[in-house]
């Protein structure tokens, strides 16, 4: 059976998949995959959700916390509203050096997880893409850092390349479980991994 047409055949299930059940994006289900294995979100979480538009990790986040957490998703570009009274949706840039305290407004208290799908334009030149997609890891790594609660979790997009395994010790000076994910629902071909942090230690 030709590569392409499993490659496709999968791509198909899942789209399909997030039509039936009201999910604006297939990429729902990456997150689901991974918080099926690992628990790092629970009900009742307060979960920051960075790069949120078009909203499935939003709305994959408020099925999983239930009515008694909270999801705040957060991106560049305005997001159709989510009518859920414990949703809310903020515009805004993870590099902005003001992101932090803008996210600290919305919060009913200290964040239980910050999950990060924030992607760059790509180019299609590997090395630049590489290095942007850390970088904006590595910024949704300071806005974890400043607005988790000791002991929360994290859960960020990465492409694989050169400086990854740096980033990857970055992540490991501030969390005690670091493990390198690729969700069932990633493309195999693709180079989309995801660093899952647990147990958020504040640097001293």
């Amino acid at each position: 059976m030709p590569k392409a047409w499993v490659k496709e055949r999968k791509r198909e299930y899942y789209y399909r998949k997030a039509k039936e059940e009201k999910f604006r994006s297939r990429a729902a289900y990456k997150l689901l995959q991974a918080v099926e294995k690992h628990k790092f979100i629970k009900p009742s979480y307060v979960v920051v959700d960075l790069g949120a538009t078009p909203g499935g990790w939003t709305q994959a986040s408020r099925r999983i916390v239930g009515s008694s957490g909270f999801v705040l998703g957060v991106d560049l570009k305005p997001m159709a509203p989510i009518d859920l009274p414990n949703v809310r949706t903020v515009v805004g840039d993870v590099t902005d050096s003001q992101i932090t305290q803008n996210i600290k407004e919305f919060l009913p208290r200290s964040a239980d997880v910050v999950i990060s799908d924030v992607s760059p334009n790509i180019s299609g030149i590997w090395e630049l893409d590489h290095a942007r997609q850390i970088d904006l890891a590595r910024q949704s790594l300071r806005i974890a850092a400043a607005v988790l609660r000791q002991g929360g979790n994290f859960f960020v997009k990465v492409f694989q390349g050169d400086t990854l395994n740096d980033f990857v010790k970055e992540v490991k000076q501030q969390f005690s479980f670091v493990k390198l994910i690729k969700p069932k629902a990633s493309r195999a071909k693709s180079s989309e991994l995801y660093i899952l942090g647990m147990d958020f230690r504040r640097l001293k």
